[in-house]
This record gives C-alpha cells, sequence and structure tokens, in this order.
C-alpha cells in the first residue's frame, strides 16, 4: 500500500531536522526508493553520516558541501547492504577517513531458513544487493557508536534484509527500510525474511519512541501507530493468501494477481517477492505446504 504525500524535499539539499540533525535527499528517486535514498548527518562538530546512499558523484559532494568549518565526518554507518544505501561509503571514506560501520556484509544475520535457500539458487529481486560492503567496524545488536554530544544504539532488526540494523537516539530511532511512511518494507527472500520481519516490527514496538526517521520519505510522527499498521497489514496479508489456498494450490505470482488487484504494473515483480515471503512464513508455521522444493515459481497448498 502506497501512502504518497507532500514529501519532496530539494535534492542535495541540507535540511535542518532537529537540533544536531540534518537530512540530504539522494538523487535515485524510483517506484522503490520514492523521492530517494535520506542520508543523516547526526552531529555538531564530529558527525555521524548514517546511509550515505548509492554511488552518485553530486550526492558525495552534497554531503561534504553540508560540513561547516568546524565540524568533520567521524562515522559513516550504513543501516543495510541495498545498492540504495551503501555504496558511497567508500567513496567518502576515501574522501574524509572515517572508519565505515555496519552489522556485516550482505549475508550476514541471515536466517537458517533462508540461508538454505539461497544456497539451494533461490535469488532474491528489488532493490539489489551491495556484494562489495563488508564494514570496517561491525557492530552488534545493543551495542554504541558514540561522537562528541550523541550517542547511537544498535538495534538489530532483520527483515528487509539481514544486515539490517536501526538507530536508537534516545527516544528517537533512524529506521531504514524497517519502517517507512509511504510504503511497506520490501521483503524478498532469500535476503528478506517476514518470520524476522515480523519480530523486528514487535520488539520496536515495545519501546515508546517520539518518531521515526526512515530510509525513504518524511519522518514517522506515529511510531506506534505505523508499527499497528505494518503489522496488522502484513496478517491480513496472511489471511487473504489462505483464504485463496483454500480454494486450490497456487504459486507466488498467482496470488499475487489475485490479491494485489490496486498494485501499480512497475510493483507486481516486488509484490510477488512479498508474497513469496509470506508463503515460506506459512510454511515454517505449518499452515501450508509446497508441493515441490522451494522456489519462486513453486504451488503451495493449505496442510
Amino acid at each position: 500500500m502506497l501512502s504518497l504525500d507532500n514529501f519532496d524535499p530539494p535534492v542535495g539539499r541540507p535540511e535542518v531536522l532537529a537540533p544536531g540533525l540534518r537530512r540530504i535527499l539522494a538523487p535515485n528517486p524510483s517506484p522503490m526508493t520514492y523521492r530517494g535514498t535520506n542520508t543523516y548527518l547526526v552531529g555538531d562538530s564530529d558527525i555521524a553520516v548514517i546511509d550515505p546512499g548509492p554511488l552518485d558523484t553530486a550526492h558525495l559532494d552534497a554531503i561534504l558541501d553540508a560540513l561547516g568549518p568546524a565540524q568533520r565526518i567521524s562515522h559513516i554507518i550504513v543501516s543495510h547492504a541495498h545498492l540504495d544505501h551503501a555504496p558511497l561509503s567508500a567513496a567518502l571514506q576515501e574522501a574524509c577517513g572515517a572508519p565505515i560501520y555496519g552489522f556485516g556484509p550482505a549475508e550476514k544475520g541471515r536466517s537458517a531458513v533462508m540461508q538454505r535457500l539461497a544456497e539451494s539458487g533461490l535469488m532474491g529481486g528489488g532493490e539489489g544487493v551491495d556484494h562489495a560492503f563488508d564494514p570496517d567496524c561491525t557492530v552488534a545488536d545493543g551495542d554504541l557508536i558514540e561522537g562528541a554530544g550523541w550517542r547511537l544504539r544498535v538495534l538489530h532488526t532483520p527483515g528487509h534484509i539481514g544486515n539490517h540494523i536501526c538507530l536508537a537516539w534516545d527516544n528517537l530511532c533512524f529506521t531504514a527500510d524497517h519502517v517507512m511512511g509511504w510504503a511497506s518494507s520490501l521483503v524478498s527472500p532469500p535476503d528478506g525474511d517476514l518470520t524476522d520481519f515480523m519480530r523486528s516490527c514487535r520488539r520496536l514496538r515495545r519501546h515508546h519512541w517520539q518518531c521515526f526517521y526512515p530510509g525513504h520519505g518524511d519522518v514517522v510522527p506515529d511510531p506506534q501507530g505505523r508499527l499497528d499498521w505494518l503489522i496488522s497489514h502484513r496478517l491480513a496479508r496472511e489471511a487473504a493468501i489462505l483464504d485463496a489456498l483454500a480454494a486450490g494450490p497456487r504459486d507466488a505470482h498467482g496470488l499475487t494477481q489475485m490479491i494485489y488487484g490496486d498494485t501499480p504494473a512497475g510493483l507486481i515483480s516486488a509484490a510477488t517477492r512479498n508474497v513469496l515471503a509470506h508463503l515460506i512464513d506459512l510454511v515454517g508455521k505449518n499452515k501450508i505446504a509446497p508441493k515441490d522444493p522451494l522456489r519462486a515459481e513453486t504451488l503451495f497448498h493449505l496442510v
């Protein structure tokens, strides 16, 4: 479900969102990235750059030009290894010398189920994975990343991809692609795992956040409400899939045609990947079973 709004900030121009926080929009709009990737600059002297974005010289210049005379980039933090978030980190490091922080390479944090599927040949789809990403500083759930005047706490939130992290800044949270206001997150196996995604949503829901700063789209002012919507949205999709399978076996594509009737043509492929994620999750819950080994074209039936 898309929820288009008035979010349309100028590309490449720093916007102050709060004391010690600026956002720069990258020039990579698309059906998957909305207006583009949000790069965040945290701090007043030591600057943490969260999600440098895609490999784009103009965006690199915009980040560097945003620095004041008394400011330096001390940390480069990548929320996850997708091509719209991670690749510019290497060029930014070359320009400023700061270390790159992240949970690990793209495959790190992948569940055992998804690892088996990847080894069997199931390929992902959607935003594209940055397989070259390999941070200098590997962080774990609960770790603190600190600079002058700021402290970020790492929350490992697999689901969109296994190495996805959110960053808690007191009662504010940078949620990258896990929670956005304009659309639900893509979960594309084997990189994405719906079982993990729902667990991560429920974990975030246990904290009373003031607002979310997502990887795409505007600030989310009602985090609890948005998480409730995401959870109920996924549960409704699950129910629709089970209802459709009650009429007989179907594959992910056939189910997508039935369930996502109002989805723009450009997003049908992503919707199909989301349905496949639901199907794999339902297999794990012993509610359905595949007729053949799990693949994108496998037929599924009720147990």
